[in-house]
């Protein structure tokens, strides 16, 4: 009998991996990207929700106007919108996930370096510094998430949207205490949030390194795509405004809303934080009942009828069941996760996802650019909240009706070929 091995049959070197050993590899890989994108969502918002109960000691320490503090609640808008349009171009050049790491640098440089501030002007380019990662993070977070968990969108977008909910709530509750606990100043309790964004870059770093994404070079499909001609892209770039409009009016006025109706500093923190954690567990099941329904357009009613009885309530009765108001209008604010499932379900690819996402947040924040002043210029001529909240109330009805059009259960490239033949 010969001791040569048959050559039909593969030696042990040359035997491929077991489909098990594979999965065994990857799943580390997996995981870690889940608590990447976790992580990452959680640095989201405490560049704006933290700044929020400080920004009497910033605008004192800084010889800030009440002007440039009101624009304050605009720049991350603008910020969004600009620097998202970009976030595409720069994924296809060097992909997303090295993007959303550098996304976290800068961040992490922004925020602590902003807390060291000498004068407005300063304190205004590094809070866009930081705005400009949450920009393009915010564009395509999704796009990871279609990219690499293309059958667990759902989920996925839950874990994201519930860390980004936790994030917004722990530094709307947290700054305070924390600001008191190393001695009372704002440099220090703005800055400390930069801690978690580094460990946040660090670890997307370590992704950018195990994934090794090649970039597409050149020009993508779907950057082709004439996305302009989409009724159901601009319908959800118009819900995501409304509801951006909504949600940076109240992140930037909810404490000042409640403690003119008497109550506390301490405890208008809290409920704004209520706001934010409302959105814990509601932005985690939403996206997944968002999927499973296929049409979302009654989440869309549900969460509008809530913010109109929230606003309703805080108008009249801000002092009274004030927890009952700031559930209400937390519920309506899950309408920011549910856009960010239709946005990744609106498109068939990651690369449609990606051209979706940008426009539709661009133009979105956009939108939203004019809410939060307006808001404050109402409350500054009639010296009470009744037609500001009354405002807020009313921009819910066409946020229903974009959202109802954006819900339908359609994909944008299937869309944009129909407007190009009937626009000849």
């Amino acid at each position: 009998m010969s001791t040569a091995a048959d050559p039909a049959t593969p030696t042990r070197t040359e035997a491929p991996p077991a489909p098990q050993a594979v999965a065994g590899r990857a799943r580390p890989r997996a995981w870690l990207l889940v608590v990447a994108v976790a992580l990452a969502a959680v640095n989201l918002r405490p560049v704006v929700t933290s700044l929020g109960p400080l920004l009497d000691d910033v605008r004192a320490d800084l010889g800030m106007s009440a002007g440039v503090a009101g624009l304050l609640t605009a720049v991350p808008s603008l910020c969004f919108a600009v620097f998202g349009l970009a976030a595409p171009a720069l994924a296809r050049r060097v992909g997303p996930v090295a993007v959303v790491a550098a996304g976290m640098g800068a961040i992490t440089l922004g925020v602590l370096a902003r807390s060291f501030a000498g004068g407005t002007a300063t304190f205004l380019l590094l809070t866009a510094l930081a705005l400009a990662g949450v920009a393009v993070s915010n564009v395509l977070l999704p796009v990871v998430i279609k990219r690499y968990f293309p059958d667990r969108v759902g989920p996925m977008i839950g874990v994201y949207s519930m860390a980004l909910s936790v994030g917004t709530a722990l530094a709307a509750a947290a700054t305070v205490p924390v600001t008191t606990a190393l001695g009372g100043g704002w440099r220090l309790g703005l800055g400390v949030w930069a801690a978690l964004a580094a460990v946040a870059a660090v670890l997307w770093l370590v992704t950018v390194l195990q994934r090794r994404e090649r970039p597409e070079g050149g020009r993508s499909r779907a950057a082709e795509l004439p996305i302009l001609r989409s009724g159901t892209a601009w319908a959800l770039a118009v819900f995501l405004g409304l509801q951006a409009t909504s949600a940076y009016a109240t992140m930037g006025w909810l404490p000042k809303i409640y403690q003119d109706a008497g109550v506390g500093d301490g405890a208008s923190g809290v409920l704004l934080a209520l706001v934010m954690g409302i959105g814990v567990p509601a932005s985690f099941i939403l996206p997944n009942l968002a999927v499973r329904r296929g049409d979302q357009r009654l989440f869309v009613v549900v969460l509008g009828l809530c913010g109109i009885a929230g606003y309703t309530g805080l108008a009249f009765a801000a002092g009274t069941a004030s927890w009952l108001w700031a559930c209400l209008i937390g519920l309506s604010m899950c309408a920011f996760p549910l856009a960010l499932t239709m946005i990744g379900l609106r498109a068939r690819t990651p690369a449609g996802v990606a051209r979706l996402s940008a426009f539709a947040q661009s133009i979105g924040y956009l939108i939203s650019i004019p809410g939060p002043v307006l808001v404050g210029a109402l409350y500054q001529a009639t010296g009470d909240w009744y037609l500001p909240l009354g405002f807020l109330a009313l921009l819910l009805v066409p946020q229903m009706v974009f959202g109802a059009r954006a819900g339908r259960p359609r994909h944008i490239e299937d869309e944009v070929p129909q407007a190009a033949v009937k626009n000849g």
